[in-house]
C-alpha cells in the first residue's frame, strides 16, 4: 500500500500505559473533518426531516416498491410515490395518537421488510414516537422480553407473525393493548386478541381510524430518541441500543460528504433492493439515505432463496449484503465458469487477469478493460440485474479473494464497511476503485474519531508495528446509551469512547482492518489464549469447509469444531472414493470426518498456526447454521452460547473420544 496516500489524519498521538493502564493508539479522523466535524444540513436535523423534505422536493418520485402476488406468482414491482407515502404516514400517525400513543411512547414493529414497515416507522417520526423494531426471526421469548423492557403497548405485525405475537406468554403480561396487521388478521387471531383485551386492527381499519381522527404532527427534536434497536446479540438478553435523531441526521450528512469525493454520486434515479432486516441498523441507515436523496427502495418478496428473481425484476443500482450473500454469488459464478468448455474457461481467466492487472495499475474499473467487460463480465453484471453501480459488504469481514473477484467481474464499485448498531451503521467505509484497500474496511467516517486500545492478554498493542488493538469510536453517530441499562453503558463507553469489542489494525495512512474479536477469546487449560473467530476465518479457507464453529473449553487443552462441509467438494470426494448417498448420509461417514480433519490440519500447517490452535476433532453438520434454529444473528454472526446448547452432545462425544486416544 502506498503510504503517501492518506485516507485519515492523526489528531492526537498515542500514549503508553503506566501502572496498570492500557496503552492507547493515536486518534484518527477523516480528512474531510480536518477542521472539525462539518455542520449538518440546516433543514435536516431529524429522521422525520429526512423524509419530510424529500416528500416536498420529490413528491412524484417512486419511493416504496413491492411485488404483488397474483395466482400464486409474484408479478412486477408496483410503487408508491413520496407524496402517496406521506399521505399514508399522516393517517397512520393520527391513528397511533387516537390509540393513545403520546410523544415518547415506544411503538413495536414485527415482521419482514415491506412498505407498511416503513410507513409505520415514518409515522413514529411524525409524532415524536420511538420506533422499536423486533427482528422477524426472534422467538416469543425475546419478543416478550423486548415488549416488556421497552414498555410497548402498540405493535405493527406481519400477518405471518401474528400468531407468535399473540402467544400466551406475551398476552398474559397485559402489556400489549393494540395490534395492527400489515394486511389483515384472521378471525381466530381477532378473537384471541379480544379475549386478552387487545384491540385488533387490519391495515385498512387502522388507516380509517386515522382518517376519522386527524391529528397535527409533533415533529421531534434532534436530541430525541428516534429508535431503540435491540441487538440480537451472541449471548444473554438483547440490549436496547438507543439512537437519536441527530445520530441518523449526522450519518446522512456524512455519507453525502463522503460521496462528493467521487465522480459517481447517488441520485434520485438510484434503486435499492432491501432484503437485509429493517430491524438491523445497516438496512435502516441505507434506506434513510435513499429517502434523503429522493431515490427508490424496492423490497424483496420474502424468500431469500429466490432473491435472484427480485434482482432481475427490480434491476437495482445499489446492493448491500453480508459476506454470506456474496460468498453465494461468488460460488455461483465460479461454478458457471467451471462448466464452460476449456477454451472459454481459459478466455475468462485471461480476461480476468488482464483487467485485474490494469486495475492494480490504478485504472478505474470501467476503464481498465472495456473489452473484458463486453466479452465476459457484462454477463456477471446481468446476473445482478444489469444496472448495479455500487456493492457494499458489511456485518463481518469479506474475504480478499471474493472482494477482488467481485471488483473485477461485477463492473461495479465494491467496498467494505464496518460498524455496529451502536455507531448507527458504517463507522468506516472503503473507497471505490482503490485496489490497495482490498481486505480493509476503509477509513473512519466523517463525523467520528477512532483509536485502538491495548489488549495485552491477546498480544495486541497499538504502539507496536503493526498497530493493533480494540477499536474505540466516539463522535456524532455513536449511541448515547443502552436503554435502561446504565451498567452496560458504563462498561461499553469509557472516557467518552465506545469500546466495540472488535480488534483492528490501523495502517499508517489511517486505513482500518478488522482482524479479530475480543469477546471470542477462550483460555485453554494449559493457560494459552485462543481467538476463536480469528481461527474460524483461517479454517474457512479450507476448500472442503463451507462453515465452521470452533469450540474451546477452559477445562480442556484442545480445540474441537463443528463443520458444515462444502457440498460440491464433498460430493466430488465421495465420487472419487466410491461413496454414494445423500449429502446428509455422506456427512455421517467417519471417512469424511477423517478427510475434513486432515484438510483442516493442512490449512493450519500452511498458516503456521501454533499447536494449541489446531483442531483435534470434528463433527459434521449437513445443515447450514441458520437463524431458524437461533444459531446465528441476522448478520450471520455465530451465537456461541446457542451453538453450544445445540451441539452439546456432539462436543461431549468429541472430547470423550479425544480423551480415549491418550
Amino acid at each position: 500500500m502506498e503510504e503517501t496516500k492518506m485516507f485519515a489524519f492523526k489528531v492526537e498521538d498515542g500514549k503508553e500505559g503506566r501502572d496498570g493502564e492500557l496503552s492507547i493508539g493515536p486518534v484518527f479522523r477523516n480528512l474531510l473533518a480536518r477542521d472539525g466535524f462539518p455542520p449538518l444540513y440546516p433543514d435536516v436535523a431529524t429522521a422525520w426531516d429526512i423524509f419530510r423534505v424529500s416528500a416536498e422536493r420529490h413528491p412524484k418520485n417512486n419511493m416504496l416498491g413491492w411485488r404483488k402476488q397474483v395466482d400464486g406468482k409474484f408479478g412486477p414491482y408496483v410503487w408508491k410515490t413520496y407524496s402517496e407515502v406521506y399521505d399514508e404516514v399522516l393517517l397512520i400517525g393520527s391513528a397511533l395518537r387516537a390509540s393513545g400513543a403520546q410523544p415518547g411512547s415506544r411503538i413495536g414493529i414485527y415482521g419482514v421488510n415491506c412498505p407498511q414497515w416503513t410507513v409505520a416507522m415514518e409515522a413514529c417520526g411524525a409524532h415524536s414516537l420511538v420506533c422499536v423494531p423486533l427482528y422477524d426471526t426472534l422467538g416469543c421469548g425475546a419478543v416478550n422480553y423486548i415488549i416488556n423492557h421497552a414498555e410497548i403497548s402498540i405493535v405493527f405485525v406481519q400477518d405471518k407473525k401474528a400468531k407468535q405475537l399473540l402467544d400466551t406468554d406475551i398476552l398474559t403480561t397485559g402489556r400489549l393493548k393494540t395490534v395492527i396487521s400489515f394486511t389483515s388478521l384472521s378471525e381466530d387471531e381477532r378473537r384471541r386478541a379480544t379475549e386478552f383485551h387487545v384491540k385488533p386492527y387490519s391495515w385498512s381499519e387502522f388507516s380509517e381510524l386515522g382518517k376519522q381522527n386527524p391529528t397535527e404532527v409533533v415533529p421531534p427534536q434532534s436530541h430525541d430518541i428516534c429508535t431503540i434497536m435491540y441487538t440480537s446479540g451472541t449471548s444473554g438478553d438483547p440490549k436496547g441500543v438507543v439512537l437519536t435523531h441527530d445520530n441518523l441526521a449526522a450519518f446522512v450528512r456524512g455519507i453525502d460528504l463522503f460521496l462528493e469525493q467521487f465522480e459517481d454520486k447517488m441520485t434520485v434515479n438510484d434503486v435499492y433492493l432491501s432484503f437485509l432486516p429493517l430491524a438491523h441498523v445497516l438496512d435502516r441507515a441505507i434506506e434513510e439515505y435513499f429517502f434523503h436523496k429522493g431515490a427508490s427502495v424496492g423490497y424483496y418478496h420474502g424468500d431469500l432463496n429466490a432473491l435472484r428473481d427480485d434482482l432481475m425484476e427490480l434491476k437495482p443500482t445499489f446492493f448491500a449484503g453480508v459476506p454470506r450473500v456474496f460468498e453465494k454469488i461468488y460460488e455461483g459464478i465460479k461454478q458457471a465458469v467451471n462448466e464452460l468448455n476449456p477454451f472459454r474457461r481459459a478466455v475468462f481467466s485471461l480476461l480476468y487477469k488482464h483487467k485485474l492487472h490494469w486495475m492494480n495499475m490504478g485504472y478505474k474499473n470501467k476503464e481498465a478493460s472495456r473489452l473484458a467487460d463486453l466479452l465476459a463480465f457484462r454477463k456477471v453484471r446481468a446476473k445482478l440485474g444489469g444496472r448495479i453501480r455500487l456493492i457494499v459488504s458489511g456485518g463481518a469481514p469479506l474475504s480478499p479473494e471474493i472482494e477482488e473477484f467481485l471488483r473485477v467481474t461485477s463492473c461495479a464499485f465494491v467496498v467494505q464497511g464496518y460498524g455496529l448498531t451502536e455507531t448507527c451503521g458504517p463507522t468506516t467505509l472503503g473507497f471505490p476503485d482503490e485496489m490497495s484497500l482490498i481486505g480493509t474496511v476503509g477509513s473512519v467516517s466523517v463525523h467520528n474519531e477512532l483509536r485502538l486500545e491495548e489488549v495485552p492478554e491477546m498480544g495486541y498493542n497499538p504502539l507496536a508495528s503493526p498497530s493493533t488493538g480494540e477499536i474505540c469510536v466516539r463522535g456524532r453517530t455513536v449511541f448515547p446509551e443502552y436503554y435502561k441499562s446504565p451498567e452496560l453503558t458504563r462498561e461499553a463507553v469509557r472516557d467518552g469512547w465506545f469500546h466495540t469489542g472488535d480488534i483492528g489494525e490501523v495502517l499508517p495512512n489511517g486505513i482500518v482492518k478488522i482482524i479479530d474479536r475480543k469477546k471470542n477469546l477462550v483460555k485453554l487449560s494449559q493457560g494459552e489464549y485462543v481467538a476463536l473467530e480469528f481461527l474460524e476465518n483461517i479454517y474457512l479457507m479450507t476448500p472442503v469447509v463451507e462453515d465452521i464453529w470452533v469450540y474451546g473449553d477452559s477445562f480442556k487443552s484442545m480445540l474441537v469444531a463443528v463443520v458444515v462441509p462444502h457440498e460440491e467438494t464433498t460430493r466430488k470426494w465421495a465420487r472419487e472414493k466410491g461413496y454414494s448417498g445423500s449429502f446428509s448420509e455422506l456427512c455421517s461417514l467417519n471417512q469424511l470426518k477423517e478427510h475434513v480433519l486432515k484438510e483442516l490440519i493442512a490449512t493450519a500447517n500452511g498458516k503456521k498456526l501454533r499447536g494449541f490452535e489446531y483442531i483435534k476433532g470434528v463433527s459434521l453438520e449437513a445443515q447450514q447454521f441458520d437463524m431458524e434454529r437461533d444459531l446465528v444473528t441476522a448478520t450471520m454472526k455465530k451465537r456461541r452460547n446457542k451453538m453450544l446448547q445445540h451441539y452439546q452432545a456432539e462436543i461431549d462425544e468429541l472430547y470423550k473420544s479425544l480423551a480415549g486416544r491418550k
